[in-house]
């Protein structure tokens, strides 16, 4: 089975920018932040509610839980915020202000919640109008994973904060390549 595409830190920045050109600008941006930030799955992603992200005073939250019935494994599972993350949920919230907590995070232009496979087309559209080959739904997770294995994030770590039950999942999505490899050696 073939892998999703790892993104660049330049191809990341032009998704983004290419979203400013769409419709729903900050939706989108905010859709492609969340799958590079958080490394959540497009599932997981549709599934949000406003109350997942925000606090009854609307502010974004550090951590929230991700449930079971909201995973591809069926375990819930707690995601972690990052500073940048918050900043960019925060500017989010003016689309969120006027919904219930158990509204969705994310709609459709016909103000309905996204299935899992709605959420995927949406990521392919986008890559595809980018002109990213084999850039998926997936790729988001994958650099996420990627970028922090680069750091030294040990591999349980990057287990926990993905929702794998074994490393063995979690090491499939780190991508190798050459710099990196050259980069190890230096260590010694």
């Amino acid at each position: 089975m073939r892998q999703a595409l790892t993104l660049t830190d330049t191809q990341y920045r032009n998704v983004i920018n290419f979203c400013s050109t769409r419709k729903h600008t900050q939706r989108d941006q905010a859709i492609i932040h969340v799958s590079f930030l958080a490394g959540l799955r497009a599932i997981e992603i549709a599934a949000l509610t406003v109350g997942d992200v925000y606090n009854q005073l609307g502010q974004v939250r550090s951590q929230f839980t991700i449930a079971g019935a909201q995973t591809k494994g069926g375990y819930a599972r707690t995601d972690y915020v990052s500073s940048k993350l918050k900043r960019i949920l925060k500017d989010y919230h003016s689309i969120t202000a006027d919904r219930c907590s158990s509204d969705p995070l994310f709609m459709t232009q016909i103000r309905t919640s996204f299935s899992a496979n709605t959420m995927c087309q949406l990521f392919l559209q986008i890559y595809k109008d980018c002109g990213f080959k084999g850039a998926t739904s997936h790729s988001g997770r994958r650099t996420f994973i990627t970028k922090l294995a680069n750091t030294g994030i040990n591999v349980r770590l990057l287990a926990a904060l993905a929702g794998h039950r074994h490393i063995s999942t979690t090491q499939r999505y780190i991508d190798v390549n050459d710099t990196q490899l050259a980069n190890a050696v230096e260590l010694l």
